[in-house]
């Protein structure tokens, strides 16, 4: 047990290869495999259909979409959907994230500039201070900016109008946006993880792009390995590309896949080894469970909110980990997915099946 832990310290996790973050260099080389258009966006079908009906009858109005509010884990479209939204209407794309927004002089230098029916892209928006939202209500339901000018008892407020415009606001937590914020939006999307036969549509689009043709089966086995994320999954494609290119392949088969996905430690579940070493040490330390999110996070030699931030959600999403009451817990699957037994009929041990 001592060397799980021993192993965990001193592994660190692959420089965001199968993190839906962005890494350094990663959103230029995402440019040229991201969608340009409704007809090109891969998966969330009944999100896009809807979407194209109402950039449809606003285009048909010739009036400026209502705002959109997009959620959901990263790296699954968000920003390109806002971007493909611009296209469709014809309309100018401007973007930002909350961060970078300090001060409402910052937004109202936007908001002022901005042309007619133009899309305005703001991520990450549940870290928008509260000055920045109060401006954004005026501006999102009248097409207005509150200014005050002067100061003390001289002061007064004016209303500067500007142009009709598309609030598109995405964010990774929802649950972190004001209630006032989201209730301004008039169209919600949800985005879930992909399924294989979306991701295995994008792995073959993006080979095709790549301009490496890429086996069926090969095709299978990356979509499964990338955690229902598009980002991930084109980030492995460019991984397994290199094996195939040193080793002189013209063509991405499944056994250059299998041993790319040896090497870098990367399982048919989409784990990686620090994966793994958590869901083991649930099990050989703990029982299964449950423990505690303090007492794991110190075992792992991460702390909490790494745990809960980074490791957790794909663990849960694959059915691997359960969150209860009295802490975490491994599942069925995590037994069988990692070849163990619990204990019961083997008298409280745990050995390799």
């Amino acid at each position: 047990m001592g060397k799980i832990k021993d192993a965990i310290n001193k592994t660190s996790v692959p420089a965001g290869l199968l993190s839906p973050e962005i890494s350094a260099g990663d959103d230029n080389r995402d440019t040229a495999l991201r969608p340009h258009s409704m007809d090109e966006f891969i998966g969330q079908k009944a999100m896009i259909e809807n979407l194209q009906v109402f950039i449809e009858a606003a285009k048909a109005r010739k009036e400026s979409l209502d705002h959109l509010f997009l959620t959901g884990p990263p790296g699954l479209g968000k920003t390109t959907l806002a971007q493909i939204v611009a296209h469709e209407l014809g309309a100018d794309f401007k973007v930002t994230s909350a961060p970078a927004l300090d001060k409402p002089k910052d937004l109202a230098g936007i908001l002022t500039t901005i042309t007619a029916n133009a899309v305005f892209f703001i991520d990450e928006i549940h870290r928008l201070k509260p000055a920045m939202e109060e401006m954004l209500y005026i501006a999102m339901e009248d097409y207005e900016l509150d200014w005050i000018i002067g100061q003390g008892p001289s002061a007064r407020t004016i209303r500067i109008p500007i142009q009709p415009f598309t609030l598109v606001g995405a964010t990774t937590k929802a649950g972190n946006v004001s209630s006032p914020l989201i209730s301004r939006f008039g169209i919600t999307c949800r985005f879930s993880f992909y399924d294989a036969k979306d991701m295995e549509a994008i792995v073959r689009r993006s080979a095709g792009i790549l301009k490496i043709p890429v086996e069926d089966k090969a095709a299978s086995l990356l979509a499964r390995s990338a955690r229902g994320t598009p980002r991930v999954v084109n980030r492995l494609l460019r991984r397994v590309r290199d094996f195939a290119q040193i080793k002189g392949g013209q063509v991405i088969d499944l056994k250059t896949v299998e041993q790319a996905l040896n090497k870098l430690e990367v399982d048919s579940l989409g784990l990686e080894r620090h994966d793994r070493e958590i869901l083991k040490i649930i099990i050989t330390r703990y029982a299964g469970g449950p423990v505690g999110a303090e007492t794991l996070a110190i075992s792992i030699g991460e702390s909490v909110d790494t745990l809960e931030d980074y490791y957790e959600p794909y663990l849960i999403q694959a059915g691997l980990l359960q969150r209860t009451p009295r802490g975490r817990m491994v599942t069925a699957l995590a037994y069988e997915h990692l070849g163990l037994e619990s204990a019961g009929s083997a008298g409280g041990l745990l050995f390799n099946s």
